[in-house]
């Protein structure tokens, strides 16, 4: 899982592993008495796969995010932080779900063509 620096979080690199996958993203701060975990984890993001992966943002989640922004106007977001980020886009996307939803349900179309038609974009 690529993702940005703000989600540099001991806790994400946990869940994250516990889940089956790694979290790849740039790590924030590097002090002396770096513990070594977090060392493997910089060695990584640097190395030439650790980039491979986190260069497939570009073209798998940042489409997705700045569509959404776009769609709700919400760029830049007016909060920081993981939990806060996370149920501003869970509120988004399930805003966008439900307008789908009625969409499909006013037209009476039970295999829309292109989902950028429904929302008028």
């Amino acid at each position: 899982m690529a993702a940005d620096s703000g989600y540099d979080d001991h806790e994400l690199y946990n869940l994250s592993i516990g889940r089956g996958f790694e979290l790849v993203c740039p790590v924030s701060e590097i002090y002396n008495n770096t513990s070594s975990d977090r060392l493997q984890l910089i060695n990584f993001y640097e190395s030439e796969l650790g980039q491979a992966i986190y260069s497939w943002r570009g073209i798998s989640v940042e489409p997705l995010i700045e569509h959404i922004k776009d769609v709700f106007k919400i760029d830049p977001l007016p909060v920081r932080r993981y939990q806060k980020v996370a149920g501003l886009v869970l509120l988004s996307t399930t805003t966008l779900s439900n307008h789908c939803l009625l969409q499909l349900q006013d037209t009476h179309k039970e295999h829309p063509k292109a989902i950028k038609h429904m929302l008028g974009s």
